[in-house]
């Protein structure tokens, strides 16, 4: 095997605890060996070393929102594209998600099978991804493009991708069905409204507790896999999480019970603060975003703060999320400094996009944590994170990048070397 050792660095491991200063961490392949003091972790005499020059070791990051085949643009443009433009678009947007240091991705939505098949078989680089492929929504719910003009911009599906919209149980069901054949590892489910969807409001209740539990049947009992809901009214979150779904998106507008119900059910909570603060910037910026959007983000924007701070404190499981494709890929770290706005520390924001987020997704035993056995998925920043966690904003700082113990990014003054 192919030997790699990372020294002359100060480890944060992910679990929460203290800094580890001349640490040192050790790969055999794409599985870490041995992680510790650098005068305790013994490397082969062929390893080849990479010199961290005093910076900050740290997990893979890890994004449980994205959409890596889309961002949000003028609607003119989306119109005026030829479809398979998208494709060679999504290739920039993983490279820039890489180079944050986000080696792991839970696409929200739109991106398939094939996709997710051509980063494993390294067409092209681009983070592990668990992927939802369609969201499931109903007739004039989030996910329903259609305008009130008449015209209709919904992705109704292509080969491998599903259209999304359906209404009453059996139609839940067919499609609950049709997203697994298109290879989903998770369904992503519209429970209420949203901000971006033309017709609707977040506080609209979307399905029914009964169809909700329906798509959570249909995940648990024919694949064992989860739903994720986006879920920002009071109502359907409640209805989310009576059903058993796994994880709320957003979380606008929760409510004590809402709060509650998600510490009974150990519910996790991906907040997204990022999202609606790059609706804003955009309006502004460029006039790309839809005035029915930026009217309703205006809204909820603040709720949205005071909702995740509530959680935060009552101790609701937040793990992190972002919504990129709203907003830029590869600004996907600016979500931590959102995180520590509403209470958290430095070392909280960075265990939910770590340690949490591992554990949201179920891959726990795989990544999130720098320990002896996991994939070597690591980041080298050259701040510390701890003492400025809005450091790690700008990609420039993000150093290295190993993704399966393969350095897809270096920055580094000082390139590695191999011992002997």
């Amino acid at each position: 095997m192919v030997y790699t050792l990372i020294t002359n660095g100060t480890l944060i491991d992910g679990n929460g605890g203290p800094p580890l200063a001349n640490a040192a961490v050790l790969f055999n392949g794409n599985k870490i060996e041995a992680v510790g003091k650098a005068s305790e972790v013994a490397a082969p005499s062929d390893a080849t070393v990479v010199d961290a020059q005093g910076g900050f070791i740290l997990p893979g990051f890890i994004d449980t929102h994205v959409h890596m085949m889309m961002e949000v643009g003028k609607l003119e443009e989306r119109l005026t594209t030829p479809f398979s433009y998208q494709f060679y678009q999504a290739i920039q947007y993983m490279q820039r998600t890489i180079n944050a240091g986000v080696t792991t991705v839970r696409d929200a939505g739109f991106t398939d099978a094939g996709v997710k098949k051509a980063v494993e078989d390294k067409i092209v680089v681009g983070p592990r991804m668990q992927i939802s492929i369609t969201p499931l929504t109903t007739t004039g719910g989030h996910g329903d493009q259609w305008m009130r003009s008449g015209v209709d911009i919904t992705n109704h599906g292509y080969p491998g991708v599903p259209d999304g919209i359906c209404d009453g149980v059996e139609q839940v069901r067919q499609r609950a069905r049709e997203v697994l054949r298109a290879g989903a590892d998770i369904i992503k489910v519209h429970a209420t409204g949203g901000v971006l969807s033309p017709t609707d409001h977040p506080e609209f209740t979307q399905f029914s507790q009964e169809e909700l539990e329906v798509i959570v049947q249909e995940a648990k009992f024919r694949r064992g896999l989860k739903v994720m809901a986006h879920a920002q009214g009071a109502e359907g979150i409640k209805n989310a999480v009576r059903a058993g779904i796994h994880s709320i998106e957003h979380g606008i507008f929760l409510d004590d019970e809402a709060i509650e119900l998600m510490l009974e059910k150990g519910t996790y909570l991906v907040p997204t603060l990022l999202a609606p603060v790059s609706v804003l910037e955009a309006a502004e910026r460029d006039g790309s975003m839809p005035e029915y959007g930026v009217q309703k983000c205006r809204e909820v924007i603040e709720f949205h703060k005071q909702s995740i701070a509530k959680a935060y404190k009552a101790g609701v499981k937040i793990a992190m999320g972002t919504d990129a494709g709203v907003m830029a890929h590869g600004t996907n770290l600016r979500e931590l400094g959102l995180m520590c706005d509403i209470g958290m520390s430095p070392m909280e924001s960075i265990v939910a996009t770590t340690k949490t987020a591992a554990e949201c997704m179920g891959w726990e035993d795989k990544v999130g944590t720098i320990e002896v056995g996991k994939l070597a998925d690591v980041v080298i920043s050259q701040t510390d994170p701890l003492a400025d966690i809005l450091s790690l904003e700008n990609n420039d700082n993000i150093v290295a990048v190993f993704k399966d113990g393969e350095l897809v990014k270096n920055t580094l003054k000082k390139v590695a070397v191999t011992q002997g």
